[in-house]
């Protein structure tokens, strides 16, 4: 297996967002050396506990996680060893703080001059350019400025963030893709890149779902007070513990409702929808209680099944372990150091995986032992410079958001993208509707809109003989062919691997099976709630005072940046074995990579990682504080008060010295229990008494910016109706006005980076396709029918433009 054995990647990162980018190239057969200072990645000696590594010598074993398959030398970006591996490198990635001397002697304007082919890759929380490019950030205060917290929890709670270290995670996921599929055009072409990646619009991406796109479409009304909600049936109580739901269809909510028997509900229009079914929220849960509490979490399961309900235990990092579909797939795998388990590769190529685990390097364990390397060929540009994916046509059979979210992607840098549907069962993302009236309504999906951007739309009836042929013949036409149904779908259509590679022996053939593609659950049916409930995600979230709640949305576009990699990986394969592949990206599989610190930290240290609502074990003080509240009139011209929420995050002593000094060094906080980290987590409660005091009867802007100043991590909560308009994401262009020939003009959110070479120019070209509304381009630009042969498929509905049966 070649994967990508011809790259070598320099990767200069530390902690986990950057060693996780390049954690995949490593686990696909890439040479990546890890570039650390005398002391070390600071993960080297990092676990939830300071005591846990007392009893266990050598690096952590999250940190031999992330660093697995690397080699490791000790240097600075200055020394003249370093700049010999960078000559000899195909990638860079950096993450160094802004203004530092490290991010001054990497030199990268110096080094695209001198290395054309190059591709540079800076992961920071703001990206690189734009007006908030210095400030300082953790991974709590990215997702309170992304809109991410702001939307997760109930209205008679402060918000939440999402668990788990997830932004680093998705960050370090899309980072990987956007720097593979330059490596790719680089070798290409001979251009290499420079991309400038921003945490804070991947986490709006990933986990806001696009809701500023659905206010837009309602026209945006002038709201007031929170706007976070809980889904529900979602985590819900049972005899023995807990049960994960989650109803994103019509007809999976109608069978949740048989199933708890409250089939006298269906047809109410109120419960039926999530936007309005939460007013009921107290009825609601008295129903549905009612029936779980009285089974346990087994026997639910294996009825909600039955009614092909997404369902899931509800798992933490202990009992995770004992998943029936887990042990049967072999999914956990002993790390080399012998002693912890860790998640697999999320994927497999022809059944395998590029290379065997090997044990993360010791730090300095490979200086002066890095074999020499000539520059990575082409020197010079060979070709005029064009999007990476030029050339590679995709056939989207993918549906919702994880599959669609890897096609746009592909679109976004170049790949034609052929999105396919039927007039009888269209893409089940187009019914996620906020505001369902009209003629057309289908067309109005937030969810599609924002997820299919650039793409070109077909249908056909692949129950029907003539669907059938032109599917294959387009087949033939295709690089990549995806689909993401539960598995038996694909294959009662006679559409297996076997038979697509006789079509096409250079297809690479694409599945994204929930649960994979055997074990027990092979035919569950499963959503991106399904997978944060059943890899340990949800367990990580939500407050203290409450129960496990789901992180809303993440596992999609996470589990599709995974499958996005496999497939530049396959892409590598095929050219170097002239054959078509055929890869399994499992979409759980992907969240257990994510969350796998919870793995990591129960068989390394026996201790179960437990949700701790806006705290962290980085970093304390950390939490939302309510400032003075802003005043507003309401319709009937009555005063009203709407909350304003910092969020504040102290990872180090000396943000915390800057601190103390802000808030004029009182007495309490000259307290010695307060002066190193270890002191400040055990003692949270009292410091959020004193803060929670400071902050009420401040203005947010004003005490943010003071905070800022003193170079400590602040933020406010963003609101997610205001995202487009938000200063970071106008300032970089991330979103940008789409016109669509039914919903007429939307800001819609592009890619969370800006490549250097398109200065100026926007990602989204063209907005997400009507429903069918490219069949005769591409019937005739592709397959050479007719108009007349067309309209046969049109009159015997094998083809259109409107769904039937509505």
């Amino acid at each position: 297996m070649q994967g990508l054995k011809n790259l070598r990647v320099i990767d200069f990162t530390s902690w986990i967002a950057g060693p996780y980018a390049s954690k995949l190239f490593a686990d696909a057969n890439a040479d990546v050396i890890k570039v650390e200072t005398e002391s070390g990645d600071p993960m080297r000696r990092y676990a939830s506990s300071e005591e846990f590594l007392e009893n266990r010598p050598g690096d952590s074993a999250f940190f031999q996680y992330l660093n697995a398959n690397k080699r490791s030398v000790t240097g600075s970006p200055a020394d003249a060893h370093i700049q010999e591996l960078i000559a000899s490198a195909d990638l860079v990635i950096e993450d160094f703080a802004h203004g530092s001397d490290a991010l001054k002697a990497l030199d990268i304007d110096t080094l695209q001059q001198q290395y054309p082919q190059l591709v540079i890759l800076s992961l920071t929380p703001y990206g690189r350019m734009g007006p908030y490019a210095h400030r300082p950030a953790t991974e709590f205060t990215v997702q309170a400025e992304s809109a991410s917290t702001a939307m997760r929890g109930l209205a008679t709670m402060e918000p939440f963030m999402a668990g788990g270290r997830v932004t680093d995670f998705i960050a370090g996921t899309y980072a990987a893709v956007a720097a593979g599929i330059a490596v790719r055009g680089a070798q290409r072409t001979g251009h290499g890149e420079y991309i400038d990646f921003s945490m804070i619009e991947v986490m709006n991406i990933a986990s806001t779902i696009y809701v500023d796109l659905v206010f837009s479409l309602m026209g945006r009304p002038e709201i007031h007070g929170p706007m976070r909600q809980l889904e529900i049936p979602s985590i819900e109580p049972t005899k023995d513990g807990w049960v994960g739901f989650n109803t994103n269809s019509r007809q999976q909510f109608n069978d949740f409702l048989i199933l708890i028997e409250k089939a006298d509900w269906i047809g109410d229009e109120e419960l039926a929808s999530h936007w309005s079914r939460v007013f009921r929220y107290d009825e609601w849960n008295e129903a549905v209680h009612k029936w779980t509490k009285q089974r346990t979490t087994d026997e639910i399961i294996e009825q909600a099944a039955l009614f092909r309900i997404p369902v899931a235990p509800v798992c933490n990092g202990k009992t995770v372990l004992d998943q029936e579909q887990f042990k049967a797939r072999g999914v956990f795998e002993t790390n080399p150091a012998g002693d912890f388990q860790q998640p697999r590769p999320p994927y497999k190529i022809n059944g395998q995986r590029f290379r065997q685990l090997s044990a993360a390097p010791t730090l300095g364990e490979h200086n002066e032992k890095i074999e020499p390397r000539e520059k990575p060929a082409p020197t010079v540009p060979s070709a005029e410079r064009e999007l990476p994916l030029k050339g590679i046509r995709v056939l989207d059979c993918a549906a919702w958001w994880a599959g669609p979210a890897v096609t746009q992607m592909f679109a976004m840098l170049g790949a034609d993208v052929i999105h396919v549907e039927s007039i009888h069962r269209f893409d089940g993302a187009r019914t996620v509707v906020a505001m369902a009236d009209g003629d057309d309504w289908w067309e109005k999906s937030h969810l599609f809109n924002g997820t299919n951007t650039n793409k070109r739309s077909l249908t056909l009836d692949l129950n029907h003989e003539k669907g059938m042929q032109a599917f294959k013949d387009l087949v033939k036409e295709c690089d990549i062919l995806i689909e993401n149904f539960s598995p038996r779908v694909f294959e009662n259509f006679g559409l297996t691997w076997d038979a697509l590679r006789e079509v096409n022996p250079q297809l690479i053939f694409v599945r994204m099976p929930a649960f994979g593609l055997d074990g027990p659950w092979r035919n569950h049916v499963g959503f991106a709630q399904t997978m944060e409930q059943m890899s340990g995600m949800a367990w990580v979230t939500g407050h203290t005072n409450d129960q496990s709640r789901i992180q809303r949305g993440t596992c999609d576009p996470l589990s599709g940046m995974h499958a996005a990699f496999a497939i530049l990986a396959a892409l590598a394969e095929r050219d170097a074995r002239g054959e078509g592949q055929f890869l399994e990206c499992t979409m759980v599989e992907g969240a257990l990579n994510a969350s796998a610190e919870q793995v990591v930290e129960y068989t390394a240290y026996n201790h179960v990682l437990d949700r701790e609502g806006n705290r962290s074990p980085y970093a304390a003080p950390q939490g939302l504080y309510a400032c003075k509240t802003r005043r507003y009139q309401d319709d009937m011209g009555n005063d009203q008060e709407e909350e304003q929420f910092l969020a504040l995050s102290v990872q180090t002593d000396a943000q915390w010295q800057a601190l103390v000094s802000v808030l004029g060094n009182p007495g309490w906080a000259q307290d010695d229990r307060f002066a190193i980290h270890s002191g400040r987590r055990k003692h949270h409660d009292e410091m959020d008494e004193y803060l929670k005091a400071w902050v009420a009867d401040k203005n947010l802007k004003d005490v943010v910016a003071m905070l800022l100043e003193n170079n400590i991590p602040a933020a406010t909560l963003l609101n997610g109706r205001e995202a487009y308009q938000h200063e970071p994401f106008v300032a970089r262009n991330f979103y940008e006005e789409v016109e669509h020939p039914i919903i007429g003009k939307h800001f819609i959110s592009g890619m969370p980076f800006r490549f250097a070479s398109r200065k100026g120019l926007r990602w989204i070209d063209t907005a997400a396709p009507t429903l069918g509304q490219h069949n005769h381009e591409i019937l005739s630009e592709l397959l050479n029918l007719s108009d007349k042969e067309i309209a046969e498929l049109e009159a015997e509905q094998v083809i259109g433009t409107q769904p039937t049966g509505l």
